[in-house]
């Protein structure tokens, strides 16, 4: 090869290793720096049930927090886990089913969180990881309004219903024999069954509980501040460390921004 000849050669090799320089450098910039989509928050790194959806377990039989409205779930809780969902990339799918089934459903794997006016609780805590709270609430005595009942302590050995798998039967057992005792799918069939006669009392939380004295009028009487405070939050699978930790990263912003009230506003009035 002559030098003239060498030398064109050496100068197109040059061109060639500058142009794939560049090429490499301004992949390396793209997958750096570039915009990121809602997919980007880390939701592929999320231990899900299936990749891409985050399966939300309820009971839609509590009011404000899930109830049924023209065949969907919608209330707090449902418009909370929409706004978590969007934050983290994901599309909602909620599961309706009996309360005392979340429990087995999450671990289980059929559902990745319980979103269902749940409250913390120690017995709950052995399966199952809770994610910071977001409401608090109080169990609520309601009783027909001629009974006479005015406090926690005329229930004694009186029978008590309430939704199966809640706090609120818990507090009856504080109060009456496990025989007189009575669990229902949810807490419309017990204060049906209190009206009824069936019962002298039915435990619920608070919000529940107004909802019902609103649709029953001056049949029902509610007697309030009976307990000790609770605490709602989601639960997700004992050691699902990801994803509770991207709900609560989420959970934390749409409380930052504003979000949070605009739904309570929109389902407590």
């Amino acid at each position: 090869m002559n030098k003239f000849l060498k030398f064109i050669a050496l100068g197109t090799a040059a061109s060639l290793m500058a142009l794939s320089l560049a090429a490499c450098t301004s992949g390396d910039q793209n997958s750096s720096t570039g915009s990121t989509g809602p997919n980007d928050s880390g939701s592929a790194s999320l231990d899900l049930v299936s990749e891409g959806t985050l399966i939300m377990g309820t009971n839609a039989e509590f009011p404000p927090f899930e109830y049924q409205e023209n065949g969907e779930v919608v209330g707090v809780d449902a418009a909370l886990m929409g706004a978590i969902a969007e934050k983290l990339g994901l599309q909602l799918e909620i599961k309706d089913m009996a309360f005392e089934s979340l429990s087995e459903a999450l671990s289980g794997g059929t559902i990745d969180i319980i979103a269902a006016g749940f409250t913390i609780d120690p017995k709950r805590e052995e399966t199952m990881d809770f994610t910071n709270t977001y409401f608090t609430a109080k169990q609520t005595i309601l009783v027909r309004s001629d009974s006479g009942f005015a406090s926690k302590a005329d229930l004694e050995d009186k029978k008590i219903g309430g939704q199966t798998g809640t706090t609120g039967l818990s507090c009856a057992e504080e109060l009456t024999a496990k025989e007189n005792i009575k669990g229902y799918n949810n807490g419309s069939l017990a204060v049906d069954d209190l009206l009824n006669g069936n019962l002298d009392a039915v435990i619920i939380d608070n919000n529940p509980a107004n909802e019902y004295k609103n649709q029953h009028g001056d049949e029902l009487t509610l007697i309030t501040d009976q307990f000790e405070e609770e605490e709602y939050a989601m639960a997700v699978k004992k050691g699902n460390k990801s994803l509770l930790d991207a709900v609560n990263k989420a959970l934390d912003e749409i409380k930052a921004d504003g979000t949070f009230d605009e739904i309570v506003a929109q389902y407590i009035k």
